[in-house]
């Protein structure tokens, strides 16, 4: 079952069976993420990209989540799950999904979309039931790197404070360092805010922006480039616990902004 938002020449589709995930994005008929079932643009909830060896503390105790890209857990549980609906009109749609073993604590996650004619804005949000834990959210989208077939490729563009070190094992090490050029599989901090811009030349410019300051950029694919916002840095569960607590849940929006450029 898929859930379609529409304003102006946007159109939304929304597929809660998997992930309750974006699987497309069209504007003025242009198709923007790359599609496929593992494709589009899924939460990371509720964590986001790798956790090391899958092993995260929360007080005295380690938890051990699955190692689904060995040796590293990655990406959370959410964009495997079924989201139930929790509202739905045409340019706006909300979702749930109750966090549940092999997650270690009891807690709901809600995912928000609202469209418009050239923006589109995406809310998580992460509660718990009754214990405190260590939690983030965040988005992992793949935009086409073209969007025709004989079209030019996309330009990234942004300014980062910094870079996160990356090591052999893909995990940040701890180091910042001024940002490198590409090719990317990296997280870089903005503490003004996230602020990314996609240019496809002569066709559509798009920017990506959020209150929260890490930014996931990985562009080594042919097909696709990733934009991901998140509350925090890879294997931040370890490095930089942010605590849900029953007066403070965690909450993260991104907003894509778009304009015609043919």
């Amino acid at each position: 079952m898929s859930t379609r938002l529409s304003a102006g020449g946007a159109e939304l589709t929304i597929d809660q069976e998997n992930g309750c995930r974006i699987s497309s994005l069209r504007v003025d008929g242009t198709e923007l993420l790359r599609q496929g079932p593992r494709y589009g643009s899924f939460p990371m909830v509720p964590w986001c990209g790798r956790i090391e060896d899958g092993r995260f503390r929360d007080g005295g105790a380690v938890h051990q989540m699955p190692q689904n890209q060995p040796p590293h857990a990655i990406h959370g549980f959410g964009r495997d799950a079924a989201w139930r609906p929790a509202g739905v009109d045409a340019t706006r749609a909300a979702f749930t999904y109750d966090l549940r073993d092999p997650w270690p604590h009891s807690g709901k996650v809600t995912q928000i979309f609202e469209l418009g004619e050239d923006a589109l804005t995406l809310t998580l949000g992460v509660e718990t039931h009754e214990d405190s834990f260590p939690a983030q959210a965040g988005w992992h989208p793949w935009f086409n790197r073209t969007l025709a077939a004989d079209g030019p490729e996309v330009r990234i563009g942004f300014e980062a404070a910094w870079q996160e070190e990356r090591g052999a094992d893909h995990l940040p090490t701890g180091r910042r360092v001024d940002p490198k050029p590409g090719p990317w599989d990296d997280c870089f901090g903005m503490p003004d805010g996230v602020d990314v811009t996609l240019t496809w030349p002569d066709a559509l410019e798009l920017r990506i922006t959020s209150r929260d300051e890490w930014v996931v950029v990985y562009d080594e694919q042919a097909e696709a480039v990733c934009v991901e916002p998140q509350s925090g840095p890879p294997n931040g569960l370890n490095t930089l616990p942010r605590l849900v607590t029953l007066v403070d849940p965690l909450e993260i929006s991104t907003t894509w902004t778009w304009r015609r450029l043919g």
